[in-house]
């Protein structure tokens, strides 16, 4: 048990953060230094839209991944009541709010260098913004509630019935018309989010590793602090 937890520990404290650490600069190095340059039809310039979006769509996934660590846990909580995954659903969401937020900052500045607009109220960056107002209900719904009890089995029905908002922005752009490219099967490259090429591929399978490992690390020290809060207030309801 000994070997097991320190095994547990020197992933948690050194191995994970490494990794996510080299993964990130090498998906940054690559973004920089490895993409060709992309010229439009009439020879323009797309640089700056055709390098934010591999930043932007493995924020995506990861913002999707994130919601739905949290549906899953709930659903766990619900089934068992065992509050270690009702922390890793608030965990989930307070690091998945961030990645949310980063979709719609990087996908303001796709659409401005794309478009000539920092925002439209086109389908995928308006399921976006609600994705991101959901989950921030999610934790606003959380520190409102008092009991532990009560408060981790009404977060745990808000994070099921608020899932509903990822597959809606997932699918949006297959639902309604839009000028948002899609996430996968757009070959065109033409709107900054072409895959054709070896280089584009890899660029983004690197980014989505590099993001999705720094959402795990981020949840595992977010747990862990947590965890100690806990036991924190544990200790100080025992010596009232």
């Amino acid at each position: 048990m000994g070997v097991f937890q320190m095994s547990e520990r020197m992933l948690r404290d050194k191995i994970l953060p490494v990794l996510s650490a080299m993964s990130m600069l090498l998906a940054i190095g690559m973004i920089i230094f490895y993409l060709p340059d992309m010229k439009g039809a009439m020879g323009e310039t797309l640089d700056m839209s055709f390098r934010i979006f591999y930043f932007h769509m493995p924020i995506a996934i990861t913002s999707y991944l994130a919601f739905t660590v949290v549906f899953v846990s709930s659903i766990l909580f619900l089934r068992t009541g065992k509050y270690s995954y009702d922390i890793l659903s608030r965990s989930a969401a307070e690091v998945g709010v961030i990645f949310a937020f980063l979709v719609l900052v990087t996908g303001s500045i796709w659409a401005k260098a794309t478009w000539g607009w920092y925002w439209v109220w086109e389908p995928r960056l308006t399921t976006s913004l609600a994705l991101f107002l959901v989950y921030v209900a999610y934790i606003v719904l959380r520190q409102a509630v008092d009991g532990a009890d009560k408060r981790a089995r009404l977060a745990s029905v808000f994070g099921i019935l608020g899932f509903i908002s990822v597959p809606l922005s997932f699918l949006s752009i297959r639902l309604w018309r839009s000028a948002h490219p899609l996430m996968f099967g757009d070959t065109s490259g033409s709107s900054g989010g072409g895959l054709e090429g070896t280089s584009l591929q890899l660029t983004l399978l690197v980014n989505v590793i590099a993001f999705v490992l720094l959402f795990i690390t981020l949840v595992v020290y977010k747990m862990q602090n947590e965890m100690m809060e806990e036991r924190a207030d544990e200790i100080r309801a025992s010596l009232d």
